[in-house]
Protein backbone atom coordinates (compact mmCIF):
# COMPACT_ATOMS: atom_id res chain seq x y z
CA UNK A 1 0.00 0.00 0.00
CA UNK A 2 2.89 2.37 0.70
CA UNK A 3 4.16 1.76 -2.83
CA UNK A 4 0.71 2.53 -4.28
CA UNK A 5 0.50 5.69 -2.17
CA UNK A 6 3.84 6.95 -3.46
CA UNK A 7 2.83 5.99 -7.00
CA UNK A 8 -0.28 8.18 -6.75
CA UNK A 9 1.83 11.03 -5.35
CA UNK A 10 4.32 10.52 -8.19
CA UNK A 11 1.61 10.55 -10.87
CA UNK A 12 0.26 13.82 -9.46
CA UNK A 13 3.67 15.50 -9.45
CA UNK A 14 4.67 13.91 -12.76
CA UNK A 15 1.52 15.29 -14.41
CA UNK A 16 2.62 18.82 -13.56
CA UNK A 17 6.19 18.21 -14.79
CA UNK A 18 4.82 16.73 -18.02
CA UNK A 19 2.62 19.78 -18.68
CA UNK A 20 5.54 22.16 -18.24
CA UNK A 21 7.93 19.91 -20.21
CA UNK A 22 5.58 19.97 -23.20
CA UNK A 23 6.19 23.71 -23.55
CA UNK A 24 9.95 23.19 -23.63
CA UNK A 25 9.80 20.39 -26.15
CA UNK A 26 7.35 22.11 -28.53
CA UNK A 27 9.41 25.30 -28.72
CA UNK A 28 12.62 23.31 -29.20
CA UNK A 29 10.99 21.18 -31.88
CA UNK A 30 9.96 24.28 -33.85
CA UNK A 31 12.88 26.73 -33.47
CA UNK A 32 15.59 24.66 -31.71
CA UNK A 33 15.51 27.03 -28.71
CA UNK A 34 15.61 26.13 -25.02
CA UNK A 35 13.20 28.70 -23.56
CA UNK A 36 14.60 29.08 -20.05
CA UNK A 37 11.95 31.70 -19.29
CA UNK A 38 9.30 28.96 -19.46
CA UNK A 39 9.43 28.24 -15.71
CA UNK A 40 8.85 31.92 -14.97
CA UNK A 41 5.77 31.95 -17.20
CA UNK A 42 4.51 29.26 -14.80
CA UNK A 43 5.10 31.75 -11.97
CA UNK A 44 3.12 34.44 -13.80
CA UNK A 45 0.26 31.98 -14.28
CA UNK A 46 0.27 31.06 -10.60
CA UNK A 47 0.22 34.72 -9.51
CA UNK A 48 -2.59 35.52 -11.96
CA UNK A 49 -4.63 32.69 -10.45
CA UNK A 50 -3.70 33.93 -6.96
CA UNK A 51 -5.18 37.38 -7.64
CA UNK A 52 -8.32 35.93 -9.26
CA UNK A 53 -8.93 33.50 -6.39
CA UNK A 54 -8.20 36.18 -3.78
CA UNK A 55 -10.85 38.38 -5.38
CA UNK A 56 -13.69 35.88 -5.90
CA UNK A 57 -12.83 32.88 -3.71
CA UNK A 58 -11.56 29.36 -4.38
CA UNK A 59 -14.88 27.76 -5.30
CA UNK A 60 -15.45 25.78 -8.52
CA UNK A 61 -16.32 28.94 -10.49
CA UNK A 62 -13.30 30.74 -9.05
CA UNK A 63 -10.94 27.91 -10.02
CA UNK A 64 -12.37 27.77 -13.54
CA UNK A 65 -11.99 31.52 -13.96
CA UNK A 66 -8.47 31.38 -12.50
CA UNK A 67 -7.47 28.77 -15.10
CA UNK A 68 -8.98 30.74 -17.98
CA UNK A 69 -7.53 34.13 -17.00
CA UNK A 70 -4.06 32.72 -16.24
CA UNK A 71 -4.00 30.89 -19.59
CA UNK A 72 -4.94 34.08 -21.47
CA UNK A 73 -2.34 36.17 -19.61
CA UNK A 74 0.44 33.61 -20.10
CA UNK A 75 -0.40 33.03 -23.76
CA UNK A 76 -0.18 36.80 -24.35
CA UNK A 77 3.11 36.94 -22.43
CA UNK A 78 4.57 34.01 -24.40
CA UNK A 79 3.64 35.59 -27.76
CA UNK A 80 5.07 38.96 -26.65
CA UNK A 81 8.37 37.40 -25.55
CA UNK A 82 8.66 35.50 -28.84
CA UNK A 83 7.86 38.59 -30.94
CA UNK A 84 10.20 41.08 -29.27
CA UNK A 85 12.97 38.92 -27.74
CA UNK A 86 13.41 35.76 -29.84
CA UNK A 87 12.18 36.61 -33.35
CA UNK A 88 14.84 39.31 -34.04
CA UNK A 89 17.54 36.77 -33.11
CA UNK A 90 16.19 33.84 -35.14
CA UNK A 91 18.94 34.12 -37.78
CA UNK A 92 21.65 34.70 -35.15
CA UNK A 93 23.79 31.98 -33.51
CA UNK A 94 21.85 29.87 -31.00
CA UNK A 95 24.00 31.13 -28.14
CA UNK A 96 22.49 34.61 -28.58
CA UNK A 97 18.96 33.24 -28.16
CA UNK A 98 20.03 31.14 -25.17
CA UNK A 99 21.53 34.17 -23.40
CA UNK A 100 18.37 36.15 -24.21
CA UNK A 101 16.20 33.40 -22.71
CA UNK A 102 18.20 33.53 -19.48
CA UNK A 103 17.90 37.34 -19.47
CA UNK A 104 14.10 37.16 -19.92
CA UNK A 105 13.95 34.69 -17.02
CA UNK A 106 15.89 37.07 -14.75
CA UNK A 107 13.73 40.03 -15.84
CA UNK A 108 10.51 38.18 -14.99
CA UNK A 109 11.80 36.96 -11.63
CA UNK A 110 13.30 40.24 -10.44
CA UNK A 111 10.57 42.33 -12.06
CA UNK A 112 7.99 40.44 -10.02
CA UNK A 113 10.03 40.97 -6.84
CA UNK A 114 9.97 44.77 -7.21
CA UNK A 115 6.32 45.11 -8.22
CA UNK A 116 4.40 46.47 -5.21
CA UNK A 117 1.42 44.13 -5.65
CA UNK A 118 3.67 41.02 -5.78
CA UNK A 119 6.83 41.69 -3.77
CA UNK A 120 9.61 39.31 -2.70
CA UNK A 121 7.76 37.56 0.13
CA UNK A 122 5.90 34.24 -0.30
CA UNK A 123 2.10 34.27 -0.11
CA UNK A 124 -0.43 31.60 0.77
CA UNK A 125 -2.24 30.39 -2.36
CA UNK A 126 -6.04 30.11 -2.03
CA UNK A 127 -7.23 26.64 -2.94
CA UNK A 128 -10.33 24.49 -2.42
CA UNK A 129 -10.67 22.65 0.88
CA UNK A 130 -8.57 19.48 0.85
CA UNK A 131 -10.67 16.32 1.14
CA UNK A 132 -8.80 13.06 1.63
CA UNK A 133 -10.42 9.95 0.19
CA UNK A 134 -9.35 6.83 2.07
CA UNK A 135 -9.20 3.54 0.18
CA UNK A 136 -8.82 0.32 2.21
CA UNK A 137 -7.78 2.41 5.27
CA UNK A 138 -4.16 2.60 4.11
CA UNK A 139 -4.34 4.30 0.73
CA UNK A 140 -5.29 7.99 0.64
CA UNK A 141 -5.82 10.31 -2.29
CA UNK A 142 -6.86 13.95 -2.00
CA UNK A 143 -9.31 15.83 -4.18
CA UNK A 144 -6.42 18.12 -5.22
CA UNK A 145 -4.46 15.13 -6.56
CA UNK A 146 -7.52 13.90 -8.45
CA UNK A 147 -7.99 17.36 -10.01
CA UNK A 148 -4.29 17.58 -10.95
CA UNK A 149 -4.18 14.15 -12.61
CA UNK A 150 -7.50 14.48 -14.48
CA UNK A 151 -6.93 18.05 -15.72
CA UNK A 152 -3.36 17.24 -16.80
CA UNK A 153 -4.57 14.20 -18.72
CA UNK A 154 -7.32 16.24 -20.44
CA UNK A 155 -4.86 18.98 -21.43
CA UNK A 156 -2.40 16.43 -22.81
CA UNK A 157 -5.17 14.79 -24.85
CA UNK A 158 -6.23 18.22 -26.14
CA UNK A 159 -2.64 18.99 -27.14
CA UNK A 160 -2.32 15.63 -28.89
CA UNK A 161 -5.51 16.36 -30.83
CA UNK A 162 -4.32 19.85 -31.84
CA UNK A 163 -0.92 18.63 -33.03
CA UNK A 164 -2.09 15.52 -34.88
CA UNK A 165 -5.59 16.25 -36.13
CA UNK A 166 -5.91 19.97 -36.87
CA UNK A 167 -4.73 22.14 -39.75
CA UNK A 168 -2.68 24.30 -37.37
CA UNK A 169 -1.08 21.17 -35.90
CA UNK A 170 -0.16 19.92 -39.36
CA UNK A 171 1.48 23.29 -40.04
CA UNK A 172 3.38 23.01 -36.73
CA UNK A 173 4.75 19.62 -37.77
CA UNK A 174 5.71 20.98 -41.19
CA UNK A 175 7.58 23.96 -39.71
CA UNK A 176 9.29 21.62 -37.22
CA UNK A 177 10.43 19.33 -40.05
CA UNK A 178 11.71 22.08 -42.37
CA UNK A 179 10.97 25.76 -41.72
CA UNK A 180 12.17 27.02 -45.13
CA UNK A 181 10.28 24.40 -47.11
CA UNK A 182 7.11 25.03 -45.08
CA UNK A 183 7.41 28.76 -45.82
CA UNK A 184 7.73 28.03 -49.55
CA UNK A 185 4.54 25.95 -49.35
CA UNK A 186 2.59 28.97 -48.10
CA UNK A 187 2.74 28.40 -44.33
CA UNK A 188 3.33 31.53 -42.27
CA UNK A 189 6.25 30.40 -40.12
CA UNK A 190 6.01 33.47 -37.84
CA UNK A 191 2.35 32.79 -37.05
CA UNK A 192 2.98 29.10 -36.38
CA UNK A 193 5.94 29.86 -34.09
CA UNK A 194 3.86 32.44 -32.19
CA UNK A 195 1.05 29.88 -31.88
CA UNK A 196 3.52 27.33 -30.52
CA UNK A 197 4.75 29.78 -27.87
CA UNK A 198 1.15 30.60 -26.95
CA UNK A 199 0.24 26.90 -26.68
CA UNK A 200 3.29 26.13 -24.54
CA UNK A 201 2.56 29.12 -22.30
CA UNK A 202 -1.05 27.97 -21.84
CA UNK A 203 0.24 24.62 -20.59
CA UNK A 204 2.74 26.39 -18.31
CA UNK A 205 -0.11 28.49 -16.89
CA UNK A 206 -2.14 25.36 -16.17
CA UNK A 207 0.92 23.74 -14.63
CA UNK A 208 1.46 26.83 -12.46
CA UNK A 209 -2.10 26.82 -11.12
CA UNK A 210 -1.97 23.07 -10.44
CA UNK A 211 1.47 23.30 -8.81
CA UNK A 212 0.33 26.18 -6.58
CA UNK A 213 -2.80 24.20 -5.67
CA UNK A 214 -0.76 21.14 -4.73
CA UNK A 215 1.91 23.15 -2.87
CA UNK A 216 -0.11 26.20 -1.76
CA UNK A 217 2.45 28.99 -1.76
CA UNK A 218 3.50 31.49 -4.44
CA UNK A 219 6.69 33.55 -4.68
CA UNK A 220 8.60 35.21 -7.57
CA UNK A 221 11.19 32.41 -7.69
CA UNK A 222 8.71 29.53 -7.55
CA UNK A 223 9.16 28.67 -11.25
CA UNK A 224 12.90 27.98 -11.06
CA UNK A 225 12.91 24.41 -9.73
CA UNK A 226 9.75 23.12 -11.47
CA UNK A 227 11.03 24.69 -14.69
CA UNK A 228 14.41 23.03 -14.31
CA UNK A 229 12.82 19.68 -13.45
CA UNK A 230 10.50 19.97 -16.47
CA UNK A 231 13.50 20.71 -18.70
CA UNK A 232 15.18 17.60 -17.32
CA UNK A 233 11.98 15.65 -18.04
CA UNK A 234 11.91 16.93 -21.64
CA UNK A 235 15.55 15.94 -22.22
CA UNK A 236 15.00 12.61 -20.46
CA UNK A 237 12.08 11.71 -22.73
CA UNK A 238 13.75 13.12 -25.83
CA UNK A 239 13.76 16.88 -26.44
CA UNK A 240 11.46 17.69 -29.36
CA UNK A 241 9.25 14.63 -28.76
CA UNK A 242 5.79 15.35 -27.30
CA UNK A 243 5.22 11.76 -26.05
CA UNK A 244 8.78 11.84 -24.71
CA UNK A 245 8.05 14.96 -22.64
CA UNK A 246 4.99 13.28 -21.12
CA UNK A 247 6.92 10.10 -20.36
CA UNK A 248 9.88 12.02 -18.93
CA UNK A 249 7.59 14.04 -16.67
CA UNK A 250 5.96 10.96 -15.19
CA UNK A 251 9.29 9.15 -14.74
CA UNK A 252 10.77 12.15 -12.95
CA UNK A 253 7.72 12.69 -10.73
CA UNK A 254 7.54 9.03 -9.68
CA UNK A 255 11.31 8.83 -9.09
CA UNK A 256 11.19 11.95 -6.93
CA UNK A 257 8.30 10.81 -4.73
CA UNK A 258 9.71 7.28 -4.34
CA UNK A 259 13.04 8.77 -3.27
CA UNK A 260 11.32 11.01 -0.71
CA UNK A 261 9.17 8.13 0.55
CA UNK A 262 11.74 5.35 0.79
CA UNK A 263 15.18 6.99 1.01
CA UNK A 264 15.33 10.67 2.01
CA UNK A 265 13.90 13.93 0.73
CA UNK A 266 17.45 15.32 0.74
CA UNK A 267 18.41 12.99 -2.12
CA UNK A 268 15.34 13.54 -4.33
CA UNK A 269 16.90 16.19 -6.58
CA UNK A 270 20.22 14.34 -6.83
CA UNK A 271 18.56 11.08 -7.87
CA UNK A 272 16.31 12.87 -10.38
CA UNK A 273 19.31 14.40 -12.14
CA UNK A 274 21.27 11.16 -11.83
CA UNK A 275 18.53 9.34 -13.78
CA UNK A 276 18.97 11.90 -16.56
CA UNK A 277 22.74 11.36 -16.65
CA UNK A 278 22.38 7.56 -16.71
CA UNK A 279 19.78 7.61 -19.51
CA UNK A 280 21.81 10.04 -21.62
CA UNK A 281 24.94 7.91 -21.20
CA UNK A 282 23.20 4.99 -22.90
CA UNK A 283 20.78 6.93 -25.15
CA UNK A 284 22.01 10.49 -25.78
CA UNK A 285 18.82 11.46 -27.65
CA UNK A 286 16.59 10.58 -24.68
CA UNK A 287 14.18 7.67 -24.27
CA UNK A 288 11.93 8.49 -27.25
CA UNK A 289 14.28 10.85 -29.09
CA UNK A 290 15.43 10.12 -32.62
CA UNK A 291 18.86 10.56 -34.12
CA UNK A 292 19.07 13.50 -36.50
CA UNK A 293 21.34 13.35 -39.53
CA UNK A 294 22.95 16.63 -40.50
CA UNK A 295 24.22 16.99 -44.08
CA UNK A 296 27.47 18.86 -44.53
Amino acid sequence: MIVLQQLINGLSLGSIYALIALGYTMVYGIVLLINFAHGDILMVGAYTAFFVLSAIGAGPLGMLLAFVVSMIVCASLGVTIERFAYRPLRASPRLNSLITAIAISLILENGARVLPFIGPNPRQFPRPAVININILDELSISNIQVIVIILSALLMLALNYIVNYTKRGKAMRAVSFDLQAASLMGISANKIISFTFALGSVLAAAGGVLYASAYPQVNPLMGMMPGLKAFVAAVLGGIGSIPGAMLGGFILGIAETFTKGFISSQFSDAISFSILIIVLLFKPTGILGKKARIKV
